[in-house]
């Protein structure tokens, strides 16, 4: 298996649809970003290339390839102000593995090493994550590679009937 982690610097067609194709994906929606109420969960919508161009005036994004076919996508933004620790010099991360030939393969704990190292060549010495306490799978690897709790937000997204928590954590470099 052959993994390539590309720096999104110029969209493409291509890179919106995947990113629309994975938004919009009912088993991936409830892991990526939190929503309030069923209704806020069920909306779909479509990201544009003026869409990613925008992201990347903030974020840092790269591709993830695998055996020649993108899987996913992961980034990081510096000192944004949803952090729960105001650290100057900390990265927030996000990852995506948006098809299922992605999954279960290692693919996930690589992009989380390749983005620290990346993370630390920006010069900064802290991540900070969030992952929703009903995302087992995800807390499981994050541990395992180093990250700690630092808290956690109440009843921040609604998935399966009810509000569950946010789960703060990070790792020091």
């Amino acid at each position: 298996m052959t993994i390539e982690f590309l720096p999104l610097t110029e969209p493409k067609h291509e890179h919106a649809d995947a990113f629309t194709r994975w938004e919009n994906n009912a088993e991936l929606i409830p892991l990526t970003r939190p929503h309030h109420t069923k209704e806020d969960l069920e909306k779909r919508h479509s990201v544009t290339l003026e869409d990613l161009r925008e992201r990347l005036k903030n974020h840092f994004y790269y591709l993830i390839n695998v055996d020649g076919e993108l899987v996913g996508e992961m980034n990081y933004m510096v000192d944004p102000p949803h952090l729960l620790k105001r650290e100057e010099g900390t990265a927030w991360i996000g990852i995506t593995i948006g098809e299922s030939t992605g999954r279960g393969r290692g693919v996930g704990a690589k992009a989380v090493q390749f983005l620290e190292e990346e993370i630390q060549n920006h010069g900064l010495s802290r991540i900070e994550l969030g992952v929703f306490e009903f995302n087992t799978r995800a807390h499981h690897l994050y541990s395992r590679l180093g990250y700690k709790e630092i808290g956690r937000l109440k009843e921040f997204t609604y998935w399966d009937g009810k509000k569950w928590s946010d789960i703060r954590m990070e790792k020091r470099f």
